[in-house]
């Protein structure tokens, strides 16, 4: 097993844990050292080989599993949750998540057996999912399978993501930008220190005047040395788990709610985020999946015009009313609909509910009324 470790400089470190078979090929879990003992962004996938590589990692780092003081989780799906419980129960480390994902993973381990499949499969037939699609379903539903979801339950967190809070890790400035979209509670973290590299050191009587009173501590990184300044005076380093990906669109869906009783806007919220992120023009992007990258300000454009773009061709779609399997079926994506997987397929049809909910709230897009399945058209 080869462990991949990026050391970042200024006490942050990347470990590439790996996901099974997933194309993503592995989760970068980013490690940042505090005065109170190394705390994980995000752990990984739950299973045997991501734990082994998550731990040889953090050795690599020049730590124990047993030191690591807390979790901060960018958001709830299992390559970034899915290892918290075998950290806590390795560490003590508390886990802290925003309370929107938070309430996500309570949902799942308090829901009765069998909710999330009978969720899925009305979701899918409102859809217009041809028959062939919802057998498969309807035979796991009749036989009791996916009563249980697969691996371990991730742990529940034991701390939240209050948004725009500097968080307590004593020795380092990192505040909370909550980015809802790709899940209602995503979470990216500023790191509002200087950076070790791309950021030039200021004089040091500008350095101390920026750091204002009480501020001496924070100027300080693990042990004494620095941490990239410590202060708010560089434009810093972003962990955006998967809300700005250097070469990667990260999925928007609807939010999975069984109980939702208002009409979530998921794709408004991820691009009222790629706002908030893009005039914030960190000087590098630390993300969860690829590699790190500078210029944020101008990936955040590419990605509000690609979802322009999207929203305009949809609406060229929606000429000819369709449901939202026939307008996902239609939509392009990275290969043809006939050699997407099945799964997929259920992830491209929440993703063109997503943009079908932004284009009616713009008032571009209209359900056909008494239409069952849905059936949209466009204005």
């Amino acid at each position: 097993m080869t462990t991949q470790v990026t050391d970042h400089r200024g006490g942050v470190w990347s470990i590439a844990v790996p996901i099974p078979d997933n194309p993503l090929g592995h989760t970068l879990v980013h490690l940042l050292e505090t005065d109170r003992g190394p705390v994980l962004i995000d752990t990984g996938w739950d299973d045997p080989d991501s734990w082994d590589t998550l731990v040889a990692g953090v050795t690599a780092c020049g730590f124990a599993v047993a030191d690591l003081h807390g979790v901060l989780v960018t958001h709830h799906h299992p390559d970034h949750h899915g290892l918290s419980a075998k950290v806590r129960e390795a560490s003590g480390a508390w886990i802290a998540m925003h309370a929107a994902d938070a309430a996500v993973v309570r949902r799942t381990r308090e829901a009765e057996p069998g909710r999330w499949l009978d969720y899925l499969l009305a979701k899918l037939t409102a859809a217009g999912a041809p028959e062939d699609h919802l057998t498969p379903l309807r035979e796991a539903q009749a036989g009791g399978r996916g009563r249980r979801l697969p691996g371990r339950r991730p742990a529940l967190p034991d701390r939240g993501i209050e948004p725009g809070e500097l968080l307590d890790l004593p020795g380092r400035r990192l505040r909370a930008i909550w980015t809802p979209g790709h899940t209602p509670g995503h979470v990216c973290l500023h790191l509002e220190e200087r950076h070790p590299v791309l950021e030039p050191a200021r004089p040091a009587a500008a350095e101390a005047g920026a750091a204002g009173p009480g501020a001496g501590a924070a100027g300080q990184g693990p042990g004494g040395g620095t941490a990239g300044g410590g202060t708010a005076s560089g434009r810093g380093r972003l962990f955006s788990g998967d809300h700005l990906l250097p070469g990667i669109t990260p999925h928007i869906g609807l939010y999975e709610d069984p109980d939702e009783r208002d009409a979530t806007d998921p794709l408004g919220d991820y691009l009222d985020s790629l706002e908030r992120i893009g005039r914030l023009a960190p000087a590098e992007v630390l993300p969860a999946h690829q590699h790190a990258f500078t210029d944020a300000e101008g990936r955040v454009g590419e990605l509000i015009a690609h979802h322009e773009e999207r929203l305009s061709g949809l609406r060229a779609l929606l000429r000819e009313p369709r449901t939202p399997w026939q307008l996902a079926v239609a939509m392009e994506w990275n290969r043809p609909w006939d050699r997407i997987p099945y799964g997929s397929r259920n992830i491209a049809v929440s993703e063109a509910e997503a943009h079908l909910r932004r284009l009616v709230k713009l008032g571009h897009a209209e359900r056909v009324p008494g239409s069952d399945p849905a059936t949209y058209r466009a204005v």
